[in-house]
């Protein structure tokens, strides 16, 4: 039975440990998945809380505009009671005192509306659609500023993963160029201070590498930030080459253009237009509630009580009694006799049906209400609409100068990367051919280390000042395309 057993706990745990090994690799291939740009707005759009906050801003618009429409319709309700009175009451069913205990009950239904309230409710139904409109707005205008906000975070990691690799083709120059001066150094062409000048341009270059990857890692802790990701959670991006990201030409981005667009198509300009609608259908609301309001009403209802009846039955006995008085007839008196009775009392209850029957009452009616002096509430709620209105106007107007000045001053930006970048790239060809001729002139020990050192670094920087100037040209020209509401895309 041991080698049995011994098989079994052999086999259970060669199946653990191919467990183990298909989570671990399906963990490990889960976190080196790249993410697009694309991925990482989805992400954020999904996990923001205060786009989540803005959706139930949104429904609760959306609530407040069906409600008002429903006030449209009449008003209906039922209602009942049931109780029991003891001591000095009032029958519900005869409005007369009582002493005696009695259960009760009642049901009533009544319903109403309003006939006319000169269009004040109609204009708060459609003040309060353009206030659900503009809250919807509202959300897309959120989700937009996320994915530029991504898109900048984005960036920022490209730019500093393309200068960490221009940071490491240096370095292995800066290595072989250290290599090739210690052979010389070694066979006696090249004397030791110029390894030791070599030597430091490798540290030199190596702590710009490690500054460079430093940045990398804190500009992808950024967009983590951004897309609200755990920072312990593995990412990686994907990094599409700057060449490669497909942008519109700079004629066809020109800023009047693009803001005219601006104006039709972001979210924040529709929000200000619908609230500005809504403002002045509230004005129009709120001014009826100055003048009279018609409705109507209707109702029915009935009662029902367990009241007994007192009731006083006569029975004739049969006998007479004398009354006392004298009638004469004829010249003879006689005595007026009456017959006897005997009185009994009860007492009974009405039927519930009968009572229901008996008791039930209908009434319906026109009623008219009409403002004379509240203290001045309806007049200073109208006057404070209208303030509102101008404040919202207002708004729209900062609104549209501060989007034609981001446009400009992106255009502007825009055109300055575009020379920057054109110069930096006469630069880097400069830069290469002298280095190259450097390289030459050093190889034959016609130049001295710091005088390659230095041509080395000039096209260093050359390399670096291009990526920055190239990336901040594409992210210019991607805001352009943002605001002729293009979205944003690499």
């Amino acid at each position: 039975m041991r080698p049995t057993t011994r098989s079994n706990t052999f086999a259970v745990m060669r199946k653990l440990l191919l467990v183990a090994g298909l989570s671990a690799l399906f963990f490990s291939v889960t976190a080196q998945q790249k993410w697009t740009l694309r991925q990482c707005v989805e992400y954020a759009l999904a996990n923001n809380v205060s786009v989540k906050q803005s959706d139930v801003q949104a429904r609760l618009a959306e609530l407040t505009y069906k409600q008002s429409r429903l006030q449209q319709y009449p008003t209906a309700n039922i209602s009942g009671n049931a109780g029991i009175n003891a001591g000095r009451s009032i029958d519900p069913t005869t409005n007369q005192f009582t002493t005696s205990q009695l259960f009760f009950s009642g049901l009533n239904f009544n319903t109403g509306g309003t006939i006319f309230n000169w269009f004040s409710l109609k204009n708060n139904i459609a003040a309060n659609e353009f206030e659900m409109q503009a809250a919807r707005a509202g959300v897309d205008k959120l989700k937009n500023d996320i994915a530029l906000n991504v898109a900048s975070a984005y960036l920022l990691v490209l730019v500093s993963q393309e200068q960490a690799n221009v940071a490491g083709v240096t370095l292995q120059q800066s290595q072989q160029n250290r290599n090739n001066i210690r052979r010389r150094v070694d066979v006696g062409t090249l004397p030791e201070l110029n390894f030791l000048e070599a030597d430091a341009q490798v540290a030199r270059d190596s702590a710009t590498l490690l500054t460079l990857r430093s940045t990398v890692q804190q500009n992808l802790l950024q967009l983590k930030a951004v897309l609200n990701l755990d920072a312990a959670t593995p990412f990686e991006v994907e990094l599409p080459p700057l060449d490669q990201i497909p942008v519109e030409p700079i004629s066809e981005l020109q800023p009047e253009a693009v803001y005219n667009l601006a104006l039709q198509n972001l979210p924040q300009q529709r929000v200000n237009e619908l609230r500005i609608k809504a403002a002045d259908k509230f004005i129009q609301s709120v001014k009826g509630a100055m003048y009279p309001t018609f409705s109507y009403f209707a109702g029915m209802g009935t009662n029902y009580a367990n009241n007994k009846i007192p009731q006083v039955l006569n029975t004739p006995t049969g006998g007479f009694q004398n009354t006392g008085a004298i009638v004469n007839i004829g010249g003879t008196d006689y005595q007026v006799k009456a017959p006897t009775f005997t009185t009994n009392v009860s007492t009974y209850q009405i039927p519930i049906g009968t009572q229901i029957t008996d008791n039930f009452r209908q009434n319906v009616g026109i009623s008219m209400n009409i403002p004379i002096f509240n203290n001045g509430v309806a007049r200073t709620a109208w006057q404070r609409s209208k303030l509102n209105l101008e404040n919202l106007q207002l708004q729209k107007q900062l609104d549209n100068q501060t989007l034609k000045q981001d446009i400009y001053r992106a255009y502007n930006d825009a055109v300055s990367a575009l020379e920057r970048f054109n110069a930096s790239t006469k630069t880097i060809q400069t830069a290469e051919r002298a280095f190259d001729f450097s390289q030459k002139r050093f190889d034959v020990g016609l130049q001295s280390t710091i005088e390659y050192l230095t041509n080395q670094n000039n096209l260093f920087r050359a390399r670096i000042e291009r990526l920055q100037a190239q990336v901040e040209y594409v992210f210019r020209l991607k805001v352009l395309e943002f605001y002729k509401g293009q979205g944003v895309k690499l």
